[in-house]
């Protein structure tokens, strides 16, 4: 499907429209000089750990626990990404190692 100039500038424009909307208007709603009600405090402390949760059930759904290596590079890549997390702290090294680690038992061990 083929766009026209004009179609194609209003898509742009719309795509730009609704990013920016979504970076102002938390801005806008919960302006620094004014406390957030309960519920966004409350859903900014819990949705983070929920997220995570919720990321590692989905790479895990396809895992097959009854054939061989039986998901031990994923519970490796898990366990590395716990460990480095609670030495170092750093998220993006949590992150960075645990793919490394996978990476590596998928394509030279298992």
């Amino acid at each position: 499907m083929y766009l026209t100039p004009m179609q194609t500038l209003g898509m742009i424009l719309a795509v730009a429209a609704g990013t920016q909307l979504t970076r102002w208007l938390p801005f806008l709603l919960f302006p620094e000089n004014k406390e957030p009600p309960r519920v966004v405090t409350d859903l900014g402390r819990l949705l983070p750990a929920a997220m995570m949760g919720l990321l590692v059930v989905y790479c895990l759904k396809g895992v097959s626990w009854s054939a061989p290596p039986c998901g031990a590079p994923e519970l490796s890549a898990i366990l590395a990404v716990v460990l480095l997390h609670r030495w170092r702290g750093n998220v993006l090294l949590s992150i960075a190692g645990g793919t490394a680690l996978y990476m590596l038992l998928v394509q030279a061990v298992f």
